[in-house]
């Protein structure tokens, strides 16, 4: 069992949702229907925040919220410290820049450190 917690929350609490899909801990979720989620796909429009654990399809997810969060998430390529961050393959995250990310409506944060494929990249959430 993947746990996850972000590195800062500001307070916020998670949230639980039912699953529509298998998720591991630290994938970014998105909404799949009504009150479910699934791990998130590339350029995602309805990010809803980051599993808390491991969860079944059709189990319940806690789920930390994007916003105002510092996160660290699994890169699928390169994500450079300031680049707009937006959602990859499998519940990862991606770079993009930043005026164009938020214009298409994918932003869902700002990288504050430099990595690679594969490793967690720390950024600040937000909407």
């Amino acid at each position: 069992m993947a746990d996850y917690t972000p590195i800062y929350t500001g307070g916020v609490v998670p949230f639980t949702q039912t699953t529509s899909g298998v998720v591991t801990g630290g994938q970014v979720l998105v909404a799949s229907g009504v009150d479910t989620v699934a791990a998130a796909g590339a350029g995602s429009l309805v990010t809803v925040g980051v599993a808390a654990h491991d969860a079944p399809s059709g189990g319940k997810v806690s789920v930390w919220p994007i916003a105002n969060c510092i996160h660290e998430i699994v890169t699928t390529g390169t994500v450079t410290a300031l680049d707009g961050v937006v959602t990859a393959t499998a519940g990862t995250v991606g770079t993009a820049a930043i005026a164009t990310a938020a214009a298409a409506g994918t932003l869902i944060g700002t990288a504050l450190n430099t990595k690679t494929t594969g490793l967690k990249v720390k950024f600040l959430g937000r909407y």
